[in-house]
């Protein structure tokens, strides 16, 4: 399985390389509305994905931790402000993940210090639900006990 993921992966960072999207100038134009085909290839990959979820869906796919279950998310504030954050990432840095990571094998330094901000973002975000988490259970604990006090 671990070869199979490798093999996808570096598929995956082939393409990204092929079609430039790990190139600054690339997405910067696309963010102006200058390379709409960037824009044309990302819907492709979205349609392409719906189909072929649809397809699974229908045929009752199974996956490694059992059938494939597919329940759409109800939006939330989070969704909203992780995306407003993530595009402004986007914006500033030219770059998102997975072209990132094609940069970083490129050699970019750009693509390195992206990548290093994605680690810190969820290491970040990680001890922030951490926290929550533990706020939250105290809460539980206090009022259980003041219930039953």
């Amino acid at each position: 399985m671990n070869r199979a993921g490798f093999a996808f992966g570096l598929a995956f960072g082939f393409l990204i390389a092929a079609a430039r999207l790990n190139d600054y100038n690339v997405i910067h134009n696309m963010l102006l509305l200058r390379e709409p085909d960037v824009y044309l290839l990302m819907g492709s990959a979205v349609m392409t994905a719906m189909v072929l979820l649809g397809v699974l869906r229908a045929r009752s796919w199974r996956t490694l931790n059992g059938p494939l279950d597919i329940t759409p998310a109800r939006l939330e504030r989070k969704h909203v402000a992780g995306s407003v954050i993530f595009g402004v990432g986007w914006a500033i840095a030219g770059t998102c993940p997975g072209p990132a990571l094609a940069m970083t094998v490129g050699g970019g330094l750009l693509g390195l210090i992206v990548v290093a901000g994605l680690f810190l973002g969820i290491a970040l975000r990680d001890a922030i639900a951490m926290r929550t988490a533990a706020g939250t259970a105290r809460t539980n604990v206090r009022v259980a006990a003041a219930a039953s006090g």
